[in-house]
């Protein structure tokens, strides 16, 4: 699995003759399972076409500030379909990553002095993401004063040089200024991202969405749970750098990720199950699903006819997840949802004290805007010093970030 993964690049080509080796970068990016998209200033279109960058891509690829036959991919969403231009700031925006390779003596020396007369320049000077150079010229060009000085600006505005090799250059002469070979490059970004990693080698174990406790053959006991949020906290804690197994109730979400191996159940019984099974090799769990607290005691064996006035179905408690795996833990850190209505802060300390959590994610459904099937939610985080922090109104995405963050400081401290 690579760090690359999901990350949205944008590949910037100037004009060099190690512009040919792109080719091979992109490959390799689309492999590891990145967005590429390839911005080429007009010099570099001398040396490999937009054509075989585009085919290899799977995007248009951009060298002018307006569209000639360029058509955006929708899904890419960068640019406004009803302008002639392409947009440069959300380009910039988009991005994930930005590498500029091969970065010529000239293009280097644009971008540390700003000056911007093509569009791979500004979308430089729009990008707010790591972005990352791969020199390549000859060796003395690569040693001149105001090749170094280039160097030096652009390490202190916080880009990071991918350094050259040293081989064979077009010129006939060897030495340093050769482009680092594209899986070279590709290796040296990965490690460099691994290293900003805070929970790469971890293991996290999520629950997500509802349980369905089956009636009969065709009905059953759920509730309104969408899934979001533990969904969210899959992808979020992959981000990180985390290996999750993310075990989903009844959903129609879907998630794709290199990091995330999804188990899908129906049952609490079925939950349950799966999460003894992986509990016991995981550091982290968060038990986010809405899981039934019973379940029919009979499950009928065809569809009950409706033939009376009134239906009784006895109940009996499901086993509860939350409450086993804290008696069993080691050296996990685990971690519940509280969803309540009343006394919901004093409701939530117990639930700690029964159920041995480290952290609990306190909802309660008198906050506007929180609770099932929404896109946002307001928690209060409570420790197992039952020490409170209350949180403002915010998109589940950003509230999974939070509780990713909580678990990360629990490591560093």
């Amino acid at each position: 699995m690579s760090v690359l993964s999901g990350k949205k690049i944008v590949l910037g080509i100037s004009g060099g003759i190690a512009a040919y080796k792109t080719a091979s970068l992109v490959r390799l990016f689309i492999k590891a399972g990145a967005h590429v998209q390839v911005i080429m200033t007009p010099a570099s279109k001398d040396f490999i076409t937009p054509l075989t960058l585009s085919t290899l891509s799977k995007r248009p690829v951009f060298s002018s500030f307006y569209k000639e036959d360029e058509n955006v991919d929708s899904e890419v969403d960068i640019s406004n379909q009803n302008l002639e231009w392409n947009n440069h700031v959300e380009i910039g925006l988009w991005a994930d990553l930005m590498i500029i390779a091969p970065a010529t003596a000239n293009t280097l020396s644009k971008m540390a002095n700003g000056i911007c007369d093509n569009l791979l320049i500004a979308t430089y000077l729009s990008a707010k993401c790591p972005v990352y150079f791969a020199p390549a010229m000859d060796l003395d060009m690569y040693k001149h004063p105001s090749t170094i000085e280039s160097f030096n600006k652009l390490k202190s505005f916080g880009n990071t040089i991918i350094p050259a090799e040293s081989g064979e250059l077009a010129s006939g002469l060897s030495g340093e200024g050769r482009m680092a070979e594209p899986e070279n490059i590709v290796a040296f970004i990965e490690k460099k991202m691994e290293s900003k990693l805070p929970l790469l080698g971890k293991k996290i174990l999520i629950t997500a969405g509802p349980t369905h406790e089956a009636i009969d053959p065709v009905r059953f006991i759920g509730n309104h749970s969408s899934g979001k949020m533990g969904y969210d906290l899959a992808l979020s804690a992959a981000n990180f750098g985390a290996s999750v197994i993310l075990i989903s109730g009844p959903t129609h979400l879907s998630i794709t990720h290199e990091f995330i191996q999804v188990i899908k159940v129906n049952s609490a019984a079925e939950m349950y199950e799966q999460c003894h099974k992986y509990f016991k090799t995981s550091d982290v769990f968060i038990g986010a699903a809405a899981v039934a607290d019973y379940k029919p005691k009979n499950i009928a064996n065809h569809k009950i006819k409706k033939s009376e006035d009134s239906f009784i179905i006895e109940l009996e408690k499901t086993k509860d997840i939350l409450e086993s795996l804290g008696k069993c833990k080691k050296n996990q850190f685990v971690l519940g949802f509280a969803l309540e209505t009343d006394n919901e802060i004093e409701n939530a300390k117990l639930k700690i004290q029964k159920k041995n959590l480290d952290l609990i994610v306190l909802n309660s459904l008198k906050d506007k805007g929180a609770g099932f099937g929404g896109t946002t939610n307001r928690v209060t985080f409570i420790d197992n010093n039952f020490n409170v922090f209350p949180m403002e109104l915010k998109s589940k995405e950003e509230v999974a970030n939070d509780i990713l963050i909580k678990i990360i400081a629990h490591y560093e401290a």
